[in-house]
Protein backbone atom coordinates (compact mmCIF):
# COMPACT_ATOMS: atom_id res chain seq x y z
CA UNK A 1 0.00 0.00 0.00
CA UNK A 2 2.87 2.68 0.74
CA UNK A 3 4.44 1.58 -2.51
CA UNK A 4 1.38 2.24 -4.43
CA UNK A 5 0.88 6.10 -2.91
CA UNK A 6 4.44 6.54 -3.31
CA UNK A 7 4.27 5.24 -7.02
CA UNK A 8 1.04 7.13 -7.40
CA UNK A 9 2.87 10.66 -6.16
CA UNK A 10 5.74 10.21 -8.62
CA UNK A 11 3.16 9.31 -11.38
CA UNK A 12 1.11 12.42 -10.76
CA UNK A 13 4.33 14.97 -10.33
CA UNK A 14 6.13 13.76 -13.71
CA UNK A 15 2.63 13.85 -15.57
CA UNK A 16 1.79 17.36 -14.14
CA UNK A 17 5.63 18.19 -15.03
CA UNK A 18 5.21 16.70 -18.64
CA UNK A 19 1.79 18.88 -18.54
CA UNK A 20 3.62 22.38 -17.91
CA UNK A 21 6.36 21.94 -20.65
CA UNK A 22 6.07 23.57 -24.22
CA UNK A 23 7.16 22.39 -27.10
CA UNK A 24 7.51 24.87 -30.21
CA UNK A 25 8.54 23.82 -33.76
CA UNK A 26 9.88 26.38 -36.32
CA UNK A 27 10.18 26.85 -40.07
CA UNK A 28 11.09 28.93 -42.53
CA UNK A 29 8.46 28.78 -45.53
CA UNK A 30 9.27 26.78 -48.04
CA UNK A 31 10.85 28.12 -51.43
CA UNK A 32 8.97 30.46 -53.31
CA UNK A 33 8.66 31.94 -57.05
CA UNK A 34 11.80 34.44 -57.33
CA UNK A 35 10.43 35.41 -60.83
CA UNK A 36 9.17 38.99 -60.05
CA UNK A 37 11.96 40.46 -57.67
CA UNK A 38 9.61 43.37 -57.28
CA UNK A 39 6.28 40.76 -55.94
CA UNK A 40 6.76 41.23 -52.06
CA UNK A 41 3.91 37.78 -51.33
CA UNK A 42 4.96 35.44 -54.04
CA UNK A 43 3.61 31.68 -54.09
CA UNK A 44 5.20 28.77 -53.43
CA UNK A 45 7.66 27.45 -56.61
CA UNK A 46 7.53 23.81 -57.47
CA UNK A 47 10.11 22.89 -55.22
CA UNK A 48 8.50 25.03 -52.28
CA UNK A 49 5.09 22.81 -52.90
CA UNK A 50 7.26 19.61 -52.57
CA UNK A 51 8.99 20.78 -49.70
CA UNK A 52 5.38 21.59 -47.82
CA UNK A 53 4.45 17.81 -48.57
CA UNK A 54 7.40 17.00 -47.12
CA UNK A 55 6.68 19.13 -43.98
CA UNK A 56 3.73 17.10 -43.70
CA UNK A 57 5.06 14.15 -43.65
CA UNK A 58 7.49 14.58 -40.93
CA UNK A 59 4.66 15.93 -39.10
CA UNK A 60 2.39 13.46 -40.15
CA UNK A 61 2.64 11.49 -36.54
CA UNK A 62 3.50 14.14 -34.33
CA UNK A 63 0.75 16.00 -31.70
CA UNK A 64 0.12 19.55 -33.04
CA UNK A 65 -2.01 21.79 -30.88
CA UNK A 66 -1.71 24.75 -32.99
CA UNK A 67 -0.25 26.44 -36.09
CA UNK A 68 1.22 30.20 -36.64
CA UNK A 69 1.24 31.39 -39.41
CA UNK A 70 2.52 35.37 -40.75
CA UNK A 71 -0.24 36.52 -43.31
CA UNK A 72 1.77 36.02 -46.86
CA UNK A 73 0.95 33.43 -49.87
CA UNK A 74 4.41 31.67 -48.90
CA UNK A 75 3.98 30.97 -45.18
CA UNK A 76 0.25 29.76 -45.35
CA UNK A 77 1.07 27.66 -48.61
CA UNK A 78 3.86 26.03 -46.75
CA UNK A 79 1.72 24.70 -43.78
CA UNK A 80 -1.76 24.15 -45.67
CA UNK A 81 -0.70 20.70 -46.08
CA UNK A 82 -0.54 20.11 -42.10
CA UNK A 83 -3.70 22.60 -41.02
CA UNK A 84 -5.68 20.21 -43.89
CA UNK A 85 -4.37 16.96 -42.73
CA UNK A 86 -4.74 17.92 -38.63
CA UNK A 87 -7.87 19.65 -38.91
CA UNK A 88 -6.05 23.21 -37.55
CA UNK A 89 -7.23 26.57 -38.88
CA UNK A 90 -3.67 28.61 -38.32
CA UNK A 91 -3.77 31.40 -36.28
CA UNK A 92 -2.20 34.58 -37.94
CA UNK A 93 0.11 36.44 -36.19
CA UNK A 94 2.48 39.73 -36.93
CA UNK A 95 6.35 38.68 -36.49
CA UNK A 96 7.23 42.35 -35.35
CA UNK A 97 4.30 42.45 -32.57
CA UNK A 98 4.72 38.92 -31.00
CA UNK A 99 4.84 39.03 -27.20
CA UNK A 100 6.97 35.68 -26.54
CA UNK A 101 6.04 35.83 -22.70
CA UNK A 102 2.51 35.72 -23.94
CA UNK A 103 2.78 33.03 -26.88
CA UNK A 104 3.92 30.78 -24.15
CA UNK A 105 1.81 31.59 -21.18
CA UNK A 106 -1.30 31.07 -24.23
CA UNK A 107 0.38 28.05 -25.60
CA UNK A 108 1.41 26.41 -22.12
CA UNK A 109 1.76 22.35 -21.72
CA UNK A 110 1.10 21.88 -26.06
CA UNK A 111 2.95 21.74 -29.14
CA UNK A 112 2.98 24.61 -31.39
CA UNK A 113 4.21 24.76 -34.85
CA UNK A 114 5.06 28.07 -36.56
CA UNK A 115 6.05 29.37 -39.79
CA UNK A 116 7.95 32.75 -40.29
CA UNK A 117 10.71 34.02 -42.74
CA UNK A 118 14.63 33.79 -43.12
CA UNK A 119 14.56 37.36 -41.13
CA UNK A 120 12.02 36.38 -38.31
CA UNK A 121 12.23 33.16 -37.27
CA UNK A 122 15.93 32.81 -35.31
CA UNK A 123 14.28 35.90 -33.67
CA UNK A 124 11.31 34.45 -32.63
CA UNK A 125 13.69 31.38 -31.29
CA UNK A 126 15.70 33.83 -29.66
CA UNK A 127 13.00 35.25 -28.24
CA UNK A 128 11.72 31.79 -26.97
CA UNK A 129 14.28 31.13 -25.30
CA UNK A 130 15.43 34.20 -23.59
CA UNK A 131 18.99 34.29 -25.62
CA UNK A 132 20.56 35.69 -28.76
CA UNK A 133 21.48 32.45 -29.87
CA UNK A 134 21.03 31.85 -33.54
CA UNK A 135 21.24 34.05 -36.27
CA UNK A 136 19.54 34.82 -39.07
CA UNK A 137 19.20 32.32 -41.87
CA UNK A 138 20.63 32.84 -45.64
CA UNK A 139 17.73 33.77 -47.72
CA UNK A 140 17.94 30.49 -49.99
CA UNK A 141 18.02 27.92 -47.04
CA UNK A 142 14.60 26.70 -46.42
CA UNK A 143 15.59 23.36 -44.72
CA UNK A 144 15.82 24.64 -40.46
CA UNK A 145 13.73 22.81 -38.44
CA UNK A 146 14.20 24.92 -35.11
CA UNK A 147 12.68 23.24 -31.95
CA UNK A 148 12.19 24.36 -28.72
CA UNK A 149 10.61 22.58 -25.12
CA UNK A 150 10.47 24.90 -22.30
CA UNK A 151 9.48 23.29 -19.36
CA UNK A 152 8.91 25.45 -15.95
CA UNK A 153 12.81 24.88 -15.02
CA UNK A 154 14.72 23.87 -18.25
CA UNK A 155 14.46 24.97 -21.80
CA UNK A 156 16.75 22.57 -24.35
CA UNK A 157 16.82 24.00 -27.96
CA UNK A 158 18.43 22.79 -31.34
CA UNK A 159 18.01 23.40 -35.25
CA UNK A 160 18.12 20.42 -37.63
CA UNK A 161 17.84 20.28 -41.40
CA UNK A 162 15.27 18.22 -42.98
CA UNK A 163 15.71 17.74 -46.97
CA UNK A 164 14.36 14.05 -47.09
CA UNK A 165 12.55 11.75 -44.69
CA UNK A 166 15.52 9.54 -44.84
CA UNK A 167 17.33 11.39 -42.29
Amino acid sequence: MRYTIILSILFLACTYQANECTEVYLIRHAEKDRSDSLNKNPHLNQDGGKRSLLWNLYFENKKIDAIYSTNYNRTIETILPISIAKGIKPIIYSASGINYDSFLKKQKGKRVLVVGHSNTIPGFVNGLIEEDYYGQINDTVNSNLYIVKKCPDKINHNVIQIHSLQQ
